[in-house]
């Protein structure tokens, strides 16, 4: 029973949801006309708990002053602190005499296995503990199979969400913020060194990245009103950016799928678009990442098939090196890479066929290229990129099988025909014609001098040839998955 006391106030853990509009935790401490704290922990120190990659921290950074900047507009000042968790959160209920803390609920096994011990831990003490759905638009234990089971294939699942999911309104951010967090001890955020300095490789970042609630909101407007007729026609292109940016203001909770939702459900968009389902089975895609991740927490780490557990993987070397380099010499795989190394973001269709090429063509286990995405990218995502890795791998739930093997020429071809996302993030080749820039190597000598192109100096020879790689990926998976019968 929630109880609303002066004298105490009420602590508002803020984590994966870094902003003031429906946040059903942030809401409920301020219904009961409690002063609030709000806190965020950065936890390096509890065992288990994934520590951010580069690029994360890098938008970490931005989003918490964001996050400060807006909580300071309405009166208030949120509490930073580094450290072990439990730790910090019974000094703070000691030092300020609260008896109620609030959070959004996580679903990583070591976070859910940590929130539950502070639970009961606090409780004990005598500390109210609520927590609240905020991040996801179901909870994964609320979609199951008509047999009571969780769902291991995407379409199924998706379709019993939108039989049944009818997502509030979001919540709105309070005007104003009565907090007692004044004079309280608080980190400098600056001294946590979560940006880059020695080389400062986020340069590129923040041309086209603005962390924060604000520019959620911004992303998903122009999503709305300029991009989302052309989404479905044009979302693999990675050149004509028709997709909507928001993951990794979702991944850090900056925006609601709620938000999302009801912003694609707007009057102007004709009730059952095609557009606006493909966009939302985008959404789904996540929900469905969640439901998995809850119920395999191993999720990142063990095939989820593991009829695969004996494929053969190549131990990682210059392959590995040249393919995180962005240095095949297939163009489409190192423009792509180039884009998620200069812009800590990679287009989607891109991302399949990267991780095909990693997977297959190099034989490189997955979890080599799902490590160096949780690094590099700003949206990276304890579910998504995961989820993600296995399905190209074929070794996952509702995974591509694992004999499609992506022609990285052929989709070069058919999604970027003219080279120009080529062009953007390989120059070297750029004056190459639309249909050599996607296979260099296929040019006559006097194509490549008069384009100022020299193969093995100016761009790579191809590190491996498509069909026999393809080939060997192939017997590899078949030979793995007959030892396992």
């Amino acid at each position: 029973m929630r109880t609303s006391n002066k004298s105490n106030p009420i602590i508002v853990w803020f984590r994966e949801d870094l902003r003031l509009n429906d946040n059903p935790a942030l809401a409920s401490a301020l219904a009961t006309g409690s002063p609030i704290i709000p806190l965020f922990i950065l936890d390096d120190e509890t065992d288990g708990l994934r520590q951010l990659g580069g690029a994360s921290r890098w938008w970490l950074h931005h989003s918490l002053k964001s996050l400060g900047s807006s909580i300071r507009r309405r009166g208030g000042r949120l509490i930073v602190q580094r450290g072990q968790t439990g730790r910090i959160l019974e000094t703070l209920v000691r030092e300020t005499g609260s008896r109620h803390i609030v959070w959004n609920r996580r679903y990583g096994d070591v976070e859910r296995r940590l929130d539950g011990n502070l639970k009961s831990t606090l409780r004990s003490q005598g500390v109210e503990v609520e927590s609240f759905s905020g991040r996801l638009l179901n909870e994964p234990w609320d979609v199951a199979s008509q047999a009571g089971q969780p769902f291991r294939v995407f379409t199924p699942y998706w379709k019993k969400c939108l039989a049944s999911c009818k997502p509030e309104r979001p919540l709105k951010a309070p005007a104003r913020l009565e907090t007692a967090s004044e004079g309280m001890a608080s980190d400098i955020l600056d001294d946590w060194d979560l940006l880059p300095a020695r080389p400062n490789w986020s340069r590129g970042f923040a041309k086209i990245w603005t962390p924060g609630e604000t520019g959620a909101r911004q992303k998903l407007e122009e999503f709305v009103t300029s991009k989302i007729p052309r989404y479905a026609e044009h979302r693999d292109e990675p050149a004509t950016d028709q997709t909507s940016r928001l993951s990794p203001h979702l991944a850090f909770g900056e925006i609601s799928p709620r938000q999302i939702w009801w912003s694609v459900h707007r009057p102007d968009l004709a009730a059952g678009d095609h557009n606006v389902s493909k966009f939302l089975s985008e959404i789904g895609w996540r929900e469905f990442a969640y439901h998995l991740l809850y119920y395999n927490p191993d999720l990142a780490t063990a095939n989820f098939q593991s009829k695969f557990n004996g494929i053969q993987w190549k131990t990682p070397g210059s392959n590995l090196r040249a393919w995180q380099d962005g240095q095949t010499g297939y163009p489409i795989i190192d423009a792509a890479m180039r884009q998620l190394w200069q812009t800590g973001w990679m287009h989607n269709r891109c991302r399949l066929v990267v991780g095909s090429f990693l997977v297959k063509h190099l034989l490189t286990d997955w979890r080599h290229g799902e490590e160096w995405f949780w690094d590099t990218l700003v949206d990276a995502d304890q579910a998504n990129n995961p989820a993600g890795w296995q399905w190209i791998a074929g070794t996952g739930a509702d995974a591509a099988p694992y004999f499609r093997v992506f022609n990285p020429v052929l989709q070069s071809c058919r999604f970027d025909p003219d080279g120009d996302y080529i062009r953007t993030y390989c120059p070297e080749l750029a004056a190459l014609d639309n249909k050599k820039i996607h296979e260099p190597w296929t040019a006559t000598d006097d194509d490549l001098k008069a384009a100022g192109v020299r193969l093995g100096k100016t761009y790579p020879h191809p590190i491996v040839d498509h069909r026999t790689a393809r080939d060997r990926a192939l017997a590899a998976f078949e030979n793995a998955k007959n030892v396992a019968l």
